[in-house]
């Protein structure tokens, strides 16, 4: 699922999900752009395709999670390295960057990896956790103890990140090994969706809401309802 908002003239989030891998995995890649209208659309949809095209070159059968991540990391450098040749060219792109938060399946899970500030969760019918950490400003204040988390989703620098491909000539991403057990979710989402929407409603409406296909759709309609600021991006794989 994504969608413009209700502020927003163009949406700079991308996705992509691709299930026909060489080794029947699946690999999701969800990505928030940044740097202006032109910009954000840019380098957002620069990485979900350079992410997708060489992690597809590199999947193996019988790859072992840690090759998963490692091969994830891999393929981030490729995309950065992509949208800063593109930025060097065009004058409207100079400053354009984008998170990335991605999952690769493999048989007992999924393998995440994100730089930035888009997220993953792991959701089961018992509760939701979040797997990945935010690269933000506010991020760092809640590490500090300076701040909740619950503070930190309404603090007016909370969009502020410290990591993020296109600004950063090393693209750094951190990686998560996530074990599934059969019908449990791993949730790709943008700052759009987190921004308005608590965890606890995420876990409702996924887990125990009246349509599982509409799920998401109605998280974005909570998001509506709450003034749908950013784009919402979401995107959903259950084992």
């Amino acid at each position: 699922m994504t969608d413009v908002g209700l502020v927003r003239k163009d949406n700079q989030d991308a996705f992509a999900v691709d299930t026909e891998t060489p080794t029947g995995q699946t690999i999701c890649v969800v990505c928030d752009g940044m740097g202006g209208t032109a910009g954000g659309q840019i380098a957002s949809r620069i990485a979900v395709t350079i992410f997708v095209q060489e992690l597809k070159k590199l999947l193996q059968p019988g790859m072992a999670p840690e090759q998963l991540r490692e091969a994830s990391s891999y393929v981030v450098s490729l995309a950065n390295r992509a949208i800063r040749q593109e930025a060097e060219q065009a004058e409207e792109c100079r400053n354009m960057g984008t998170t990335l938060v991605s999952a690769v399946s493999y048989e007992q899970g999924a393998v995440i990896c994100n730089v930035g500030d888009s997220r993953a969760y792991h959701i089961t019918k018992d509760g939701i956790t979040r797997v990945t950490k935010d690269h933000s400003l506010v991020e760092n204040m809640v590490d500090r103890g300076d701040i909740t988390a619950e503070e930190a989703r309404r603090h007016p620098n909370r969009n502020l990140i410290t990591r993020a491909l296109g600004p950063d000539v090393v693209a750094e991403c951190d990686g998560y090994i996530c074990p599934l057990q059969k019908g449990e979710y791993i949730l790709l989402c943008t700052d759009g969706l987190i921004d308005t929407v608590s965890d606890q409603e995420m876990l409702f409406e996924i887990v125990h809401g009246d349509d599982q296909d509409t799920c998401l759709q109605r998280l974005l309609e909570i998001s509506k309802s709450r003034g749908a600021a950013d784009n919402v991006t979401a995107v959903l794989m259950q084992k």
